[in-house]
């Protein structure tokens, strides 16, 4: 939600994903930015009463790509090459690039190289109308679950990385509450939406991540 960030994080490091002003989706995003205005986390990732899950899976997915595009977007100046030489999350454990299409056995690479890697991958898997139909009445394919939770796992990677490798940094541009505002919606929803969160708990325990995300959002175990 744009409304999360100060006019600092106005950069982006990819084109922002744009939901079409008067779709049902644009509608539920509206929605969504109400309720989480209120500032009622749990509340705002809460399938709206009578609406389509998969619909709901796409508006969020959409939103979350923008919202950590805006968050690596105001820390590229830190993630370079010579900062980052491998895509981690803390000393001992990083991640080798692969999307089993162009790249089909994983790469090790910068964490600069391997984000713009996922996120242009993203880019493409929500601009692609087959997978994320934006108009009515187009059906979602029958293996949009996958997709999305996929793309949701892969984007948990940059916040992991910018909270292992980065946060100093952040807290000198004073966006630690914007960051941690963004990881705590991100965890509430899949929390919410799937077990998704039991599928990648061990990705969770490697990251060191669990104490913080259990202390954000008292993770129900």
């Amino acid at each position: 939600m744009s409304f999360l960030f100060s006019s600092r994080s106005s950069k982006t490091f990819k084109p922002k994903k744009n939901i079409p002003e008067g779709s049902h989706q644009y509608e539920l995003l509206k929605h969504a930015e109400a309720t989480l205005g209120s500032g009622n986390l749990r509340q705002a990732v809460m399938l709206p009463e009578g609406e389509d899950l998969n619909e709901w899976i796409a508006v969020n997915t959409v939103d979350f790509f923008n919202q950590i595009n805006m968050l690596y977007g105001t820390i590229t100046e830190f993630c370079t090459e010579a900062s980052c030489p491998v895509m981690s999350a803390g000393p001992r454990y990083e991640y080798h690039w692969a999307d089993g299409t162009n790249i089909k056995k994983p790469i090790k690479c910068s964490a600069p190289k391997y984000i713009d890697y996922l996120m242009t991958w993203v880019q493409d898997q929500l601009d692609d109308e087959t997978l994320f139909p934006s108009k009515i009445g187009v059906p979602f394919p029958k293996n949009f679950m996958s997709v999305a939770k996929t793309i949701l796992k892969r984007l948990f990677r940059v916040y992991a990385h910018i909270y292992h490798q980065h946060f100093d940094s952040v807290m000198q541009l004073q966006e630690e509450a914007h960051l941690n505002t963004s990881f705590k919606h991100f965890i509430f929803f899949v929390q919410v939406s799937w077990a998704l969160l039991t599928s990648v708990c061990f990705d969770l325990d490697l990251l060191g991540l669990v104490a913080l995300i259990r202390a954000m959002s008292y993770l129900y175990m």
